[in-house]
């Protein structure tokens, strides 16, 4: 059973409550990556990737390193390197179906993000992947963006939030644990808390890059 039971249906319902945007909010999305853009980009040090594929089922994925990890080609384009990760590749196959791609650029201490929309493409093209190489190490595949929007987003979800505030965040023995809640999703018996633990650890230890 659907436990909604008033679920709006167009855009009119919609605007009845919130109504429209300012002129300003209007006016400030830009095509391209300009100078203010470029140098939030060259600050941030997380991303998060939305995608989905051809049927629309979507995924939004981080992606982080040092500050400028993202390289810049030109005013229209960009590149994120594939890290190593769990090799689930979801972002990457979404984008060979449905080269729509949604990013949100972050700042630690910045409550505002940086937005910004395009067409995503996966590449392996070695001079580009030579430039964001650390540790001697060379992202195998890097994902190209053709920028299609870009604008800031204001910083309302980050006040009400509290996120960057440390004196808000929870005990570390308050937080959830991670090693517990693989072992009950994966939930077959030789994955034990303890083994996942260390797996985990392994891979943050040895297989960052």
């Amino acid at each position: 059973m659907n436990p909604f039971k008033q679920v709006v249906t167009t855009e009119g319902e919609i605007r009845e409550l919130i109504g429209f945007p300012s002129e300003v909010v209007q006016k400030k999305t830009i095509h391209e990556l300009d100078s203010h853009c470029r140098a939030f980009i060259a600050m941030s040090p997380l991303l998060f990737m939305a995608t989905s594929d051809a049927q629309g089922n979507c995924d939004v994925s981080p992606r982080g390193d040092a500050p400028g990890f993202v390289y810049i080609l030109d005013n229209d384009h960009m590149v994120i390197p594939e890290r190593p990760g769990n090799r689930r590749i979801d972002s990457l196959r979404n984008i060979l179906s449905n080269p729509r791609v949604g990013l949100i650029f972050l700042i630690p201490g910045l409550e505002e993000t940086l937005r910004v929309n395009g067409e995503a493409y996966v590449i392996k093209d070695d001079e580009l992947l030579e430039q964001m190489k650390v540790n001697d190490k060379k992202p195998l595949l890097g994902i190209g963006v053709r920028v299609n929007e870009a604008y800031i987003h204001c910083a309302k979800s980050f006040k009400r939030s509290g996120a960057w505030n440390k004196d808000s965040w929870s005990d570390q023995g308050r937080l959830p644990s991670i090693p517990h809640m693989i072992s009950a999703h994966v939930n077959s018996e030789p994955f034990t808390v303890e083994k996942i633990r260390d797996g985990l650890k392994e891979s943050y230890e040895k297989r960052m890059y």
